[in-house]
């Protein structure tokens, strides 16, 4: 008997090495993660270099961090993102630790949140003699005293491993001067990118001495522009980026910074920089024709001119930002949309933009007007139906993303037309907009009693809140030529007399918000939010769902990463019980004023969601802080906890 046994068994042959990692190139990011967990063999093909471009692993200092810092070693590179560090034992041993096992490893570097010391971090930066990208953004601990690398043997020593660093973030410091602005980009020489976001910059006048910043000395308190141009003068032959977002630069300093000699700049920074008018938009453009990256969002002061200048001047842009642009109208937008490279338009917050302008530049030969893969029209206010469906015909082999948030005058006309013509779609959100109803999510006609009272003969079931043939979500053959066209209101009318596709067309689809459509409810939910690939679904504020909505979505959208369910009081321990097992991937939830979510729902995402980093339970009044305690020890990778108010008691966030 011991002997058949023996013959029945046969040892599988193990697949080659390099049949699993062509195998695992099919899988998402997110399935070819579980699938390393199989076994050692598949660990190592997912650990391909293919499967390595651009990998970033983020984590909190803490003593546990060491051994995975040691693991990382066998990596041949690798990017870190290490938040909370500070002068303290772990944080100092933590960073000798990625001198030591990462040093020639490491192409990037960022330390958010962190407070650490000048001697911490000059012990690690000469080791890192592959570094590429550092982030230093808000590291004031650093910089206070003005004495960093204040010693030439210092500089020699981080100058020999950071020459070949490329991008360099230094946003948001407040004491950054000019003796240690020199003395940083000193050593690195041949800087890509540089952030000066939200620097206290000395861009005119000094106000003590009354003269121009230009004609002082180093300043020990002060960035100022003069020093700031000699590093674009001696970097001009690779600096490519600049960001001087929420800065105080004013049009004459920007005239300066633009006209650098031999200075070619491809992307340029300016949000929030209240004091820039059309006049330096225009400089700028005449200056810098080659911008192909351009955010000039929340300059205020700007107008239709800077818009007429952007698409006269630059030929070649590729990205642009007017969000909050509040004086910029429709004129011009035309001819800005003539624009050929142009492939992401952000116009959120312009309030007077109605669309009808962007029709028209779009109308024209595919060749000579925007290929638009996103466009952001969020809270602009004027966009209606008609808008919307020309432009849903007119980018349908293009468009990537689409924001209508707070598109107030959208309705279900708009939905049916963007799941029938954008079916490439992988962002849309359409929060707010409250217009929409079950009826556009399924792509149907609401009929009306009047409808049925004219009605001769059967021509088929009819759509009710409780009826579900899904049948109904194919698209139907429109009255349209192939070819987009301005759509008139005749061709409108036409649209809605008859079926269009559900948004279940959107097959490719990786967020979705549809927070506060109140008029949705789980007639819809449930038979159309199934997306395999779907990363995060906003639900928020939609008060008819009930817990048949949360399974439903659990069940079709396992790759769900951010799931929002604030204020969504038909949610309870029921729902979460029936969606948690199939949420394994889950890393932000929230859960804000869900009042019959209680203490049953932590301790089952306790049981299958250990990946949480993000928990919202605010103003849940049946939830304990004792198990908000449990939960705390109990998920590992649990960064941010919002609890205030819970049980009605008013806290303040744990950490």
């Amino acid at each position: 008997m011991d002997d058949c046994e023996g013959e029945d068994m046969i040892e599988t042959p193990e697949l080659p090495l390099e049949i699993i990692v062509y195998i695992l190139s099919f899988l998402h990011a997110s399935d070819r993660k579980e699938a390393s967990l199989v076994c050692r063999r598949w660990y190592s093909a997912s650990q391909d270099l293919r499967f390595q471009k651009d990998v970033t692993f983020c984590f909190p200092a803490s003593s546990s961090a060491l051994e995975l810092i040691r693991a990382l070693g066998r990596k041949s590179r690798c990017s870190l993102i290490i938040s909370q560090l500070d002068g303290f034992s772990v944080s100092r041993s933590l960073l000798l630790e990625v001198g030591l096992c990462l040093g020639s490893k490491l192409e990037s570097l960022a330390l958010p949140g962190s407070s650490i010391t000048e001697a911490s971090l000059l012990a690690l930066l000469p080791r890192l003699t592959s570094l590429r990208r550092l982030d230093l953004r808000g590291l004031d601990s650093l910089f206070m005293s003005g004495a960093f690398l204040s010693r030439e043997e210092q500089r020699q020593q981080v100058r020999s491993a950071l020459s070949g660093l490329e991008e360099l973030d230094l946003s948001d410091l407040r004491y950054l001067s000019d003796l240690t602005f020199n003395r940083l980009t000193g050593c690195t020489p041949r800087l890509r990118r540089l952030s000066l976001g939200g620097c206290h910059i000395a861009f005119e006048f000094d106000p003590y001495r009354g003269c121009p910043v230009g004609a002082v000395e180093d300043s020990s308190a002060l960035l100022s522009l003069r020093n700031l141009r000699r590093l674009l003068m001696e970097q001009k032959s690779t600096l490519v980026a600049l960001d001087l977002s929420r800065t105080s630069i004013t049009p004459e300093s920007l005239r300066t910074v633009a006209q650098v000699q031999d200075l070619v700049l491809e992307e340029l920074c300016l949000h929030g920089c209240k004091e820039l008018t059309d006049y330096s938009v225009e400089v700028l453009v005449k200056h810098q024709p080659d911008l192909q990256r351009l955010d000039i969002s929340a300059c205020t002061e700007l107008t239709n001119r800077s818009v007429d200048a952007v698409a006269r001047g630059l030929k070649t842009l590729t990205h642009l930002s007017l969000s909050r642009d509040w004086r910029i109208t429709e004129k011009g937008l035309a001819d800005l949309l003539s624009v050929s490279s142009l492939r992401s338009l952000d116009l959120s917050e312009c309030v007077h933009i109605s669309g009808t302008e962007i029709v028209k530049g779009l109308t024209g030969p595919s060749a000579t007007r925007a290929q638009l893969e996103t466009l952001n029209l969020k809270s602009c206010t004027y966009i209606r139906d008609l808008s919307v469906f020309s432009l849903t015909q007119l980018l349908g082999n293009t468009l990537h993303e689409l924001d209508l948030t707070s598109c107030v005058n959208v309705t279900d006309l708009s939905v049916r037309s963007i799941a029938t013509y954008l079916q490439k779609l992988v962002v849309l959100r359409l929060g707010w907009c409250k217009e929409v109803t079950d009826w556009g999510l399924l792509g149907m006609v609401e009929t009306t009693k009047c409808d049925l009272d004219h009605e001769t003969g059967d021509k088929g079931p009819r759509f009710t809140r409780t009826f579900g043939n899904m049948g109904f979500f194919k698209p139907p053959r429109l009255p349209f030529d192939e070819r987009p066209k301005l759509v008139t209101q005749r061709d409108l009318e036409q649209f809605k007399q008859q079926d269009g596709a559900s948004l279940l067309a959107l097959s490719r689809l990786q967020e979705l918000d549809l927070s506060a459509c109140c008029k949705l409810t789980d007639s819809s939910i449930t038979e159309v939010v199934r997306y395999p690939d779907l990363h995060r679904l906003s639900l928020s504020m939609l008060p008819e769902i009930t817990d048949a909505s949360l399974a439903s979505v659990a069940w079709h959208c396992r790759s769900l990463t951010s799931l929002a369910l604030n204020h969504c009081p038909g949610i309870s321990d029921r729902g979460v019980a029936q969606a948690a097992p199939y949420l394994k991937r889950l890393q932000h939830l929230y859960l804000s004023c869900c009042n019959n979510i209680t203490d049953r729902s932590l301790f089952l995402l306790v049981q299958h969601c250990n990946r949480l980093r993000t928990l919202d339970i605010s103003r849940c009044k049946n939830i304990s802080v004792t198990t908000v305690d449990l939960l705390q020890s109990q998920l590992p990778f649990l960064e941010n906890i919002h609890y205030r108010f819970i049980g009605g008691v008013d806290l303040t966030l744990a950490f």
